[in-house]
């Protein structure tokens, strides 16, 4: 089920996402764009057009919106449209947390959203790097017998381990994954002295079988479609990371990547994270914790059709890989 609703939810969850973003002069046309893109491309209603719709404030929202994982879908949606003002204003802020607390929900997002108000953006990047930090031994590859790798050396072992993928068959997983590493110019995990060097792992066999490129926008697709396989603490952490570093801009969740601002800024990309989450809503389990070193011999398509991970509908050579 992941973040689809039910049809007759759509239209008052979309209502309480549009009074979410009316402040500040109304929402913004990123804002708008990403909203309306939900709209036809995760809940399938391009009848519904935002300019047609009425905002729904917070209590209204609450009154329509009975169930507990209704409300939390509409939250995690209204934390990812709110990190896309540019810039980002106080009461835009502020809205958010009416909302949750209307709802009775929580998240990660919340807590960095709620600190960058009343604390300003310093304690907002501290709570960031501590949410990282806490999650990254759980989002690390559960393949290698150490969660977190080495700051400081090399590993070899790892770097012999992922390069002899070279004589798995034609169209394995390993293979496509060495495929990856040539296309994006990556080294390959070990070979560079970094902490991060396990999660890289996980992370890069995670873009592979879901076909999501490693693009700014991409990024923050794959980790909302890794939430729409299944929302639990070590996904949510991932939608966040990539929301501060490629979006929000006003830290790098990563501390080797530089701070990016309004990736979803374009068509394309609001039209990729909706259709993204609609994919990883259709997933029969989350293959981003799996052995991915188990799969590696596997065919690319076996593996896809284990997790039941779909074709896009219009596969992008910039934004896909592997269809």
């Amino acid at each position: 089920m992941g973040l689809i609703l039910n049809h007759h939810l759509v239209e008052p969850v979309a209502r309480g996402l549009l009074g979410s973003i009316s402040c500040s002069g109304g929402p913004t046309p990123e804002q708008q764009r990403l909203l309306q893109a939900l709209l036809t491309h995760l809940w399938g209603r391009p009848d519904l057009r935002i300019a047609a719709l009425e905002p729904m404030g917070p209590e209204e929202l609450a009154a329509a919106l009975g169930d507990p994982p209704t409300r939390r879908v509409a939250h995690l949606l209204q934390m990812t449209l709110e990190f896309c003002r540019h810039p980002q204003t106080d009461p835009q802020l502020a809205l958010g947390q009416a909302y949750a607390e209307a709802l009775g929900v929580s998240s990660a997002a919340l807590e960095v959203s709620r600190d960058w108000l009343l604390q300003g953006v310093d304690q907002a990047a501290a709570d960031v790097g501590r949410i990282f930090n806490a999650f990254l031994p759980l989002r690390s590859e559960p393949g290698l017998a150490e969660p977190l790798a080495s700051a400081d050396q090399p590993e070899p072992e790892l770097v012999a381990r992922i390069g002899g993928f070279a004589q798995l068959p034609e169209g394995s997983l390993g293979r496509a994954l060495l495929g990856y590493y040539e296309r994006f110019g990556f080294p390959l995990p070990g070979q560079e002295a970094c902490a991060l060097n396990h999660l890289y792992l996980a992370h890069d066999m995670t873009h592979v079988i879901a076909g999501i490129a490693a693009t700014s926008a991409g990024e923050i697709a794959l980790s909302a479609f890794q939430l729409a396989m299944d929302d639990n603490p070590i996904n949510e952490s991932a939608l966040l990371a990539s929301l501060v570093t490629h979006e929000a801009g006003f830290v790098s969740a990563n501390p080797t990547l530089q701070p990016e601002e309004a990736s979803l800024d374009s068509p394309s990309a609001a039209y990729l994270l909706a259709s993204e989450l609609r994919r990883g809503s259709a997933c029969s389990a989350d293959f981003s914790l799996a052995d991915h070193l188990a799969l590696a011999p596997l065919p690319l398509g076996e593996v896809r059709r284990r997790f039941n991970v779909s074709r896009p509908i219009h596969p992008s050579a910039v934004d896909h890989l592997f269809w």
